[in-house]
């Protein structure tokens, strides 16, 4: 079993910035790949960034490309999410998720073990 506990959200102004961390605990070896979501009011829940075990191999989807670092510290099983240039449409939950595949993937069901979320909210 793999714990996720994610920290950072808050309240922001639109244009601020956020650093999400997500502290993995447990079987952390058997991570091979860690990812972020968010799930908006009424929306499903949607990829937002992922990150091999390495740290090497980053993708994002297209919404936050340029404003968004996904990056991680093995040293320390901790993976962040450094947000800038926010705007309100980044309002969500985010949740922190851990996969044991190697393929790059941004399907919810990829991954085994999930955060509890932390709120993000981005004032106009």
């Amino acid at each position: 079993q793999v714990q996720l506990v994610e920290s950072g959200g808050g309240l922001v102004q639109a244009g601020g910035s956020l650093r999400l961390s997500c502290a993995a605990s447990g079987r952390a070896l058997n991570i091979r790949r860690m990812g972020w979501f968010r799930q908006a009011p009424g929306k499903e829940r949607e990829f937002v960034a992922t990150i091999s075990w390495s740290g090497v191999l980053t993708s994002y989807t297209d919404s936050v490309k340029g404003r968004f670092t996904i990056s991680r510290d093995n040293t320390k099983n901790t993976m962040f999410l450094q947000m800038n240039s926010l705007k309100p449409e980044d309002t969500a939950v985010y949740y922190c998720a851990a996969s044991r595949t190697l393929k790059t993937t941004t399907t919810p069901g990829d991954f085994e073990s999930w955060g509890q979320g932390t709120q993000v909210t981005v004032s106009s």
